[in-house]
């Protein structure tokens, strides 16, 4: 996703839904001056303990002026909060030709959809149980999170919601067989 921002030198960034930082560390490591934005206190403290500037919040209602962005990134974030507000508050913030970009898990079909299947209602919540204390409800959780996302969105249908919060030039790609979902645009 990182790869495909195209971003001005030194880039001013905002990274939502930042966890521990991953996708923070690998922007700064481009140059980029990152602020990572999460509303969970005790991920954002890890991403701090780790050199992240970061900033404690929801998706939908972001606490920065208009235009304070070149960039926008955000991982694993939209099944969890409403779609259009928090890309129309994406968009608010970023500065007019400013990109975003986007990581999800996709859902493979084809003859990779029932080995999908497979993996996220059996291997995940069995490795989740060997992991330990609640792990295994996560793991049970994630497979039909996925499902329900993809059932509610078709790409043709993600691209428009990026488009009516005032995206262009969107693109997607499906990388690992289906199983990732990968999209930019650029604010209009």
């Amino acid at each position: 996703m990182i790869a495909g921002l195209q971003l001005p030198p030194r880039a001013s960034v905002l990274d939502v839904a930042a966890g521990t930082g991953a996708i923070t560390r690998l922007l700064e490591s481009k140059g980029a001056r990152v602020v990572a934005f999460d509303q969970s206190i005790e991920m954002l403290g890890l991403a701090q303990q780790r050199g992240a500037t970061v900033v404690l919040g929801t998706a939908e209602h972001l606490p920065f002026p208009d235009a304070s962005f070149d960039g926008v990134t955000f991982g694993y974030l939209l099944r969890y909060v409403d779609p259009s507000m928090a890309l129309r508050e994406f968009v608010r913030v970023l500065r007019p030709g400013g990109e975003i970009g986007m990581v999800e898990f996709g859902r493979p079909t084809g003859a990779w959809g029932p080995l999908w299947l497979l993996y996220t209602r059996l291997v995940l919540p069995s490795a989740g149980a060997m992991i330990g204390s609640g792990w295994r409800k996560v793991g049970s959780f994630l497979g039909p999170s996925i499902d329900a996302f993809h059932g509610q969105f078709s790409r043709e249908q993600l691209i428009e919601l990026w488009q009516s919060a005032g995206l262009a030039e969107v693109r997607v790609t499906r990388p690992s067989l289906g199983g990732g979902l990968i999209m930019w645009a650029r604010k209009a």
